[in-house]
């Protein structure tokens, strides 16, 4: 997931399209109590950071993580249910006056990605994925996004008598997707009624960014992240000798001929003027020994685009693919395209969005806050856009000095999540859901 530098030309269109989708309004400033609770509470959530990022749990276990996080919420007075999409945890902080509902969103779960940080607190974790163990590392900053929303959560608590309307707080496990042959992340939580009794007038969700620098904030009106979905094609030949490939039916050759002709799906069928699009294939395994062709080669991959009916045109477009040039090598194909159900597009409401830039702005500055490109990056925080009008941020997470373009990035062993991230995505949360509740936003 990279973000491009920001341009004046993108923030005038930026600036220009929002003033056009609300009426003029005055800027908003910093609330007091913001910078009150950040300074109070600082160094509360860098230590709630440091230690999930010690403790990190992959997709569908985060036993530890939702146990943590559960007794802290008790702590703060609360009544966390948990259990939901296996280790979700759900609170609902009630202000005592009359108002607006809101949700806000942190996930938990970490990847199998061996840390290379050399940190004090570096995890040093490990874990079952695809039957192989593997190093497990907070490497896309969702530490940093369960530190924070703890943090909110503590700072709404305590001016709860004062606060307008109802905060739901949910701490989502599996956003990077559950293992194969399991449910989990936002589609579950929703499938078990998580809207059900509470239904949120506005939900926020933000994401540190490894491209965007510490102390700025990037939020685009609309389409930000694409629509995600999986696949997996199992190519089927006939095992023989290496030394007499005419024996059989090479799987391999079939599968690398496949893997070439299907990156024209995109760079030849795909109007690309349109919107961008993405067809990865991330894994291939076939055969064990040198001289023996296999039976079959199996491959996985992802698919990413932002329009229906060009993710729907590129799904037939690949099943066509897999068919016919395995075919013409005298092999079989076993393509699931899609695998499994995928996250649509993360498209931020545009009202919402013109509403609280303010807000965000207030933060850090307006020279702060810029509109990214699209991101070919996905998020099942789009499945909460789909229940009401929604807002996902991106925080700078790269230390000032290193270049965000060439800093290890997201999903990298050596992702280096600046902690000045975690006060700016704090009182960026916090200002969001005062401003909104108060009725102050806009």
């Amino acid at each position: 997931m990279v973000l491009a530098v920001r341009s004046k030309v993108s923030l005038l269109a930026f600036a220009l399209s929002l003033a056009a989708a609300v009426p003029a309004h005055a800027a908003t400033a910093q609330r007091p109590e913001v910078a009150t609770a950040a300074k109070q509470l600082q160094q509360q959530v860098i230590d709630w950071r440091r230690d999930f990022h010690q403790h990190p749990e992959l997709s569908n276990r985060e036993e530890r993580t939702a146990r943590v996080v559960a007794e802290e919420l008790r702590r703060m007075g609360l009544e966390p249910k948990t259990g939901i999409a296996h280790h979700g945890v759900v609170a609902i902080i009630k202000g005592g006056k009359p108002g607006p509902k809101i949700a806000l969103r942190a996930d938990m779960d970490a990847l199998p990605v061996a840390e290379r940080t050399g940190l004090p607190f570096a995890s040093k974790a490990t874990g079952e994925y695809r039957g192989e163990t593997v190093g497990v590392m907070h490497a896309c900053g969702h530490d940093a996004h369960t530190g924070i929303l703890l943090g909110v959560a503590k700072a709404l608590v305590a001016m709860r008598d004062t606060l307008p309307g109802e905060v739901m707080l949910i701490f989502q496990p599996a956003e990077e997707g559950p293992p194969a042959d399991e449910e989990g992340g936002a589609s579950m939580m929703l499938a078990q009624g998580l809207f059900k009794d509470f239904k949120p007038e506005a939900v926020f969700g933000l994401h540190v960014f490894s491209t965007v620098p510490a102390g700025q904030i990037a939020v685009r009106s609309g389409p930000l992240m694409a629509a995600s979905d999986r696949f997996s094609i199992k190519v089927v030949g006939r095992q023989t000798h290496g030394s007499r490939p005419w024996g059989g039916v090479d799987p391999i050759v079939a599968a690398a001929d496949l893997v070439g002709t299907a990156q024209t799906i995109v760079s030849r069928r795909t109007d690309l003027a349109k919107l961008p699009a993405v067809v990865t294939f991330g894994a291939i395994k076939g055969g064990i020994r040198y001289n023996i062709i296999p039976d079959d080669v199996e491959m996985i991959g992802t698919i990413r685009t932002f329009d229906e009916s060009m993710r729907e045109k590129i799904f037939a477009d690949l099943r066509n693919v897999s068919e016919h040039v395995a075919a013409a090598h005298g092999a079989k194909v076993e393509a699931k395209v899609p695998d499994s159900e995928g996250n649509p597009p993360t498209i931020n409401d545009p009202a919402l969005t013109a509403k609280m830039l303010p807000s965000l702005q207030a933060v850090v500055g307006a020279d702060n806050v810029f509109e990214p490109p699209l991101q070919m990056g996905s998020e099942d925080f789009s499945l909460y856009g789909l229940k009401a009008p929604a807002l996902f941020f991106f925080v700078g997470a790269t230390a000032p000095g290193i270049d965000p373009a060439t800093a290890p990035g997201n999903h990298s062993p050596e992702f280096m999540l600046d902690e000045k991230s975690l006060d700016v995505g704090f009182r960026a949360l916090l200002q969001v859901s005062l401003d909104y509740l108060h009725g102050t936003a806009g």
